[in-house]
């Protein structure tokens, strides 16, 4: 299922080859691909090669930056690094709250914020979901209330990702109770750091801790923190969405897990015959095969329909929708394909670089129960496939 390149785009992808060959460290491509878990030290490493690289940020323009890269340029880097083995950029800095910064933030915040998320210096979490608010953001309750040169902000915000290492956070905030509701938003820049922050981990079924509740008691935020206008962060937000759900159909991904399911099911476990022998496994198979296919082919036009200036539409919905089918789809005939070695699974055994004793069948099989539980969650975050098919029904079919 490879798309047609120029001899252009093949040096191009060559060139990737080559440097992910010279300059991925081996002990961060090891855990990537045995799936164990990815320490902050590890992804910071490894940002910091592509930024000395100038390779970070493909998707900024290069006045920032960027690459200069054309949208099958990015798509070609993104499918190496999933297939090399390189832990995904983190999202929160450089693909979610920079764009919002160079799109309605100020010079001045342009010039403070930007150089550090290229460096990785700073770490970013997003403070959207609350407690009863999550697909229906509009309802956010956490307050900010207005104090002189300050907000003063108070509330709760949960499921934020990586939040025990952020150094900042991008966050939506109440700051007008009248009208409708999506009017009294605005979009806040707070240091984590701030008397009156503190972060509860809340532990997953994967056995880990990457999300977290976040509670703000009276945070003063500097009004210079404020993405434009008071009142717009609905409007800030939903560009955002846009971004993050374009990237969250990680096709890249999906194709190195392709790759990894099918080498599983032709291998004879235990004795019995290759799983790919069953004729409804194999069709099950070559179907979400096809599906990422077309996912491919969507992701590429949105991505040329963006470099162009074009309005983006729906287009993001569909990419989310799909593409985190896709990434369930395939964790599900992982853990068919690898049968009861892929169960039960016990957090306890199983360390951030390894096991802390040996696994029962092969070597890979730890690490696939953990992946199954984690994207479950894909289905919600970046906002619930069930509202997004919301979305479509207004903007398609106009219900």
């Amino acid at each position: 299922m490879d798309v047609v390149l120029s001899p252009e785009e093949e040096a191009f992808r060559q060139e990737v080859r080559d440097f992910l060959k010279e300059k991925l460290p081996a002990d961060i491509a090891e855990k990537t691909g045995n799936g164990f878990r990815i320490s902050k030290d590890d992804h910071v490493r490894w940002q910091k090669i592509l930024h000395e690289k100038g390779w970070i940020a493909p998707n900024w323009p290069v006045e920032h930056g960027g690459t200069g890269w054309t949208p099958m340029q990015k798509h070609i880097f993104d499918e190496e690094c999933a297939l090399a083995g390189a832990p995904m950029v983190i999202p929160f800095g450089v693909t979610m709250v920079a764009p919002v910064i160079m799109k309605f933030g100020n010079e001045a915040q342009k010039q403070r914020f930007l150089p550090r998320i290229l460096s990785s210096d700073d770490w970013w979490c997003q403070g959207y979901s609350e407690p009863g608010s999550g697909s229906d953001l509009a309802s956010l309750r956490t307050k900010a209330v207005l104090d002189g040169e300050h907000y003063v902000v108070t509330g709760q915000k949960t499921w934020t990702t990586l939040a025990q290492h952020a150094d900042w956070m991008f966050t939506l905030v109440r700051t007008q109770d009248t009208g409708k509701p999506q009017e009294g938003i605005t979009f806040l820049l707070i240091d984590m750091k701030s008397p009156g922050i503190s972060v509860h981990p809340i532990t997953t079924l994967d056995g880990s801790a990457e999300i977290n509740s976040v509670f703000l008691e009276d945070v003063r935020v500097p009004v210079e923190n404020r993405i434009g206008e008071e009142g717009k962060g609905w409007t800030y937000a939903k560009y955002l969405l846009g971004h993050e759900r374009t990237s969250i159909a990680a096709v890249g991904r999906s194709k190195a897990q392709l790759r990894k399911l099918k080498s599983i099911a032709r291998t004879e476990l235990a004795g019995g015959r290759p799983i790919i022998k069953d004729p409804d496994y194999a069709r099950r198979l070559a179907q979400i095969e096809i599906d990422l296919l077309s996912l491919e082919s969507l992701v590429l036009r949105t991505l040329y329909a963006e470099s162009e200036g074009r309005p983006v539409g729906a287009e993001p919905s569909f990419l989310k929708i799909k593409g985190t089918q896709i990434q369930q789809g395939l964790t599900e005939l992982l853990m068919e394909a690898i049968g009861p070695y892929a169960a039960p699974y016990q957090p306890e055994a199983f360390r951030d670089d390894g096991w802390n004793e040996e696994p029962v069948g092969p070597d890979y099989g730890p690490a696939l129960a953990p992946l199954y539980f984690n994207w479950r969650k894909a289905s919600i975050y970046g906002g619930s496939n069930e509202i997004q098919k919301n979305i479509l029904a207004k903007m398609v079919l106009g219900l």
